[in-house]
């Protein structure tokens, strides 16, 4: 409203000049914000009953005012950028480990009297890369995330088959799980960082800062392409992340503090956690 009347009031001597509301009639084209740069077709005290009598601009605001005279464009020679399409990623910037891909495109036509900018031209996107880790590197076990579930459904696995939410998880692993059982193992994590959905939660309120939780692998979790561990187990010494399986928004970071195989400890017999 305010550019309005200063733009009827700075217009005064355009009244009864100009035959239409154009910016070529009036010869104007203005930078910036400039409210003096009007173009008025009806008098300045007449009651405005078309709407092509109201006041238009010619200056570069008027773009994104949206009260532009209907030749701007043309007669400023506004032109907008335009950009090419995006071209293919590029190669993982590492050969071990997290790394970063990027993408880019090119102007193909720059920006001209207060056209729209260009977009950004350089897209990044997170990757990982193994190929090139040592054999006896840990980086690619630092940067799995462990799935896990409350440790009570250990109990109801056993007691009742048919509620085993992980028993898709067999087909990972062809053999009958329970001849694996040797196999199983658990780990005592030190949490170091931890979300507030989990304290919503009464299954995951052991996960609190500084606390340690007992996470048990057991045999219908075991994975034979990892060398019969559970994903996520961690390395000593280094943070790795965790996220619960049925809990949203649940999900934090830890570091693994001790590895017990013994089935027997209080660790394994009634465990915080369970892995997926």
């Amino acid at each position: 409203m305010f550019r309005y009347w200063v733009g009827i009031l700075s217009a005064v001597y355009l009244a009864g000049q100009c035959n239409a509301n154009y910016c070529r009639d009036a010869n104007l084209c203005c930078p910036g914000r400039d409210s003096s740069c009007v173009v008025q077709k009806a008098h300045q005290n007449a009651i405005i009953e078309d709407l092509t009598d109201k006041p238009c601009y010619c200056d570069h605001a008027c773009l994104k005012l949206g009260d532009c005279c209907p030749d701007f464009r043309e007669t400023c020679g506004v032109l907008d950028c335009v950009v090419s399409g995006w071209g293919e990623w590029s190669d993982c910037d590492t050969t071990c480990g997290s790394g970063s891909m990027v993408r880019s495109r090119r102007v193909m036509q720059a920006p001209a009297h207060g056209g729209r900018h260009c977009p950004s031209l350089v897209q990044r996107r997170a990757c990982q890369a193994h190929h090139g880790c040592l054999p006896d590197s840990d980086i690619p076990l630092r940067e799995e995330s462990a799935m896990i579930l409350p440790g009570g459904l250990s109990v109801s696995r056993h007691s009742n088959e048919t509620v085993d939410i992980r028993k898709n998880l067999r087909l990972r692993n062809p053999d009958d799980p329970e001849s694996n059982s040797h196999r199983e193992y658990c780990v005592q994590f030190e949490v170091t960082k931890v979300s507030k959905a989990c304290h919503t939660d009464s299954d995951y309120k052991p996960l609190r800062e500084g606390g340690t939780v007992c996470v048990m692998c057991e045999a219908a979790a075991l994975r034979r392409d990892l060398n019969w561990r559970c994903g996520g187990h961690g390395v000593s010494g280094h943070s790795t992340r965790f996220y619960a399986l049925v809990a949203p928004h649940c999900h934090g970071k830890w570091i693994r503090a001790k590895e017990n195989p013994d089935r027997k400890s209080d660790c394994c017999s009634n465990p915080d956690f369970i892995f997926v």
